[in-house]
């Protein structure tokens, strides 16, 4: 099964190592492949991240093998984009 990780990017300078934190768990806990978007390159426009997290996690579920997991629980998410993935695909 894989995993789509999902969380608070903008803004925290400490993201690349709560999403690696949360996806060893993961692979650990769960044996599954996860796919973060804190594996992204710097440097890029907002929308160009957007699209590219779209792209990874349109690939992730296809055919339904794929579930949403977030690097903080839902209610404490400031995020629109980790927001917006549960709206759309968390099922």
């Amino acid at each position: 099964m894989k995993v789509y990780l999902a969380g608070k990017i903008t803004g925290d300078q400490n993201y690349r190592e709560k999403f690696a934190a949360a996806a060893k768990k993961l692979e650990e806990r769960a044996g599954v492949t996860v796919i973060s978007p804190a594996v992204t390159p710097e440097g890029l426009k907002k929308a160009d991240y957007m699209r590219i997290c779209f792209a990874m996690l349109e690939s992730a579920t296809q055919r339904c093998s794929c579930r949403i997991g977030r690097t903080a629980p839902a209610h404490s998410l400031k995020s629109i984009g980790a927001s917006m993935w549960g709206k759309r695909w968390c099922f």
